[in-house]
């Protein structure tokens, strides 16, 4: 098959992903067809699963059955969803097994409600680990104060973990810590730690977005913060990955945490469509990308190695900043608690659009 640009985008190190799952992509072959053109892995959050339920009648037949069976609300959404991983993961197996465990992954989030919790989330993970029953699933964890010590225990138990909601770079370093002291444990505990893998997903065009609204139309800095930001997390993530510490867990067979771009559709129309596309390609990355965008990069995108640019200019970036009363740190503050807060929303809405069909379908 003729080299897409996804497969290009492969060579020079980054994978790409789609953030959107359904049934009706799985089913339709729509999956299978892009997994073709250089797909490499999928996520998903309770938003993209309260739009694919919400909005179709594809998951009408199994929900009248679970009602009639007796499932409560939550026990139908948990089969859904589980279902609708188990099914991609089995179509990214190829991939899976053609990269050595590099890719073919797909995501599925613990219950935003449980996000602030620690031993409940943890249980929750493993759960759902165990549930899902594929060895190319990740388990997503939010990156908050107690989601730090989730990944910890799951990577410990040798359960990959895609860590999500990701801002500023204090936040990514904690990631990598939870990260590295999961693998410690692991590898006292005598386990295999070679097929455990992870990625840090760090959210982009969302810091753009509330950061412009801040700086004048004209300003020379619009659509500049999100990029500078990530370029001083690709920075700490060479330190990271290339200092001593990590050496010692790669010499055994650990695998690097990869940066996952998450968040990657360009929501202002004066900027190019692959914007954090372009400027965000690096070695031993994931950009995980809404279907336009995925579609966007196979007609017109541009393959070149972006990062890593100069540090340097993106730290002078994040001061011009601050000097305009801008602080990008507590612009990240605020979105991930915006972030937290939206993904519960959606749950709560998804749930809540599964009683109402549940009720309905139950009558007929």
């Amino acid at each position: 098959m003729t080299k897409t640009r996804l497969h290009q985008i492969a060579d020079l190190g980054q994978s790409l992903w789609i953030d959107n799952i359904s049934r009706s992509m799985i089913a339709s072959g729509k999956l299978k067809s892009l997994i073709d053109q250089g797909l490499r892995g999928q996520t998903s959050n309770p938003t993209i699963f309260k739009q694919a339920i919400s909005q179709s009648c594809d998951y009408d037949a199994k929900i009248q059955e679970l009602a009639e069976a007796g499932r409560s609300t939550f026990e139908i959404y948990d089969e859904l969803t589980i279902k609708d991983v188990q099914d991609a993961a089995d179509l990214f197996r190829g991939v899976y097994e053609s990269t050595k465990g590099l890719d073919g992954y797909v995501s599925l989030e613990i219950n935003p409600k449980l996000g602030n919790e620690f031993e409940p989330q943890l249980k929750e993970g493993i759960r759902l680990w165990q549930k899902l029953n594929r060895a190319n699933v990740m388990i997503k964890v939010p990156a908050t104060k107690n989601g730090f010590g989730v990944v910890e225990g799951l990577i410990a138990q040798g359960i990959n973990v895609n860590v999500t909601l990701i801002l500023s770079a204090e936040q990514y370093q904690q990631v990598v810590w939870a990260y590295l002291k999961g693998l410690n444990h692991l590898v006292k505990s005598g386990k295999d730690i070679k097929k455990v893998h992870s990625v840090a997903s760090v959210f982009v065009s969302r810091v753009d977005t509330l950061i412009d609204k801040k700086l004048d139309e004209k300003s020379a800095l619009r659509g500049k913060a999100a990029v500078a930001n990530c370029e001083i997390i690709y920075h700490k993530f060479q330190n990271n990955f290339g200092g001593s510490e990590f050496g010692a867990l790669r010499h055994q067979g650990a695998n690097v945490q990869r940066v996952l771009w998450a968040s990657t559709g360009t929501k202002d129309p004066q900027y190019s469509d692959i914007k954090y596309i372009t400027e965000l390609i690096a070695a031993d990355t994931v950009n995980t990308v809404p279907d336009k965008t995925l579609e966007a990069v196979l007609d017109h995108g541009v393959i070149k190695t972006a990062l890593p640019g100069s540090v340097a200019e993106a730290q002078q970036t994040i001061e011009q900043m601050r000097l305009l009363g801008i602080d990008v740190g507590m612009v990240c503050n605020q979105l991930l608690d915006d972030g937290l807060a939206a993904f519960e929303k959606s749950f709560e809405e998804l749930t809540e659009c599964i009683e109402e069909k549940r009720q309905r379908l139950l009558v007929k």
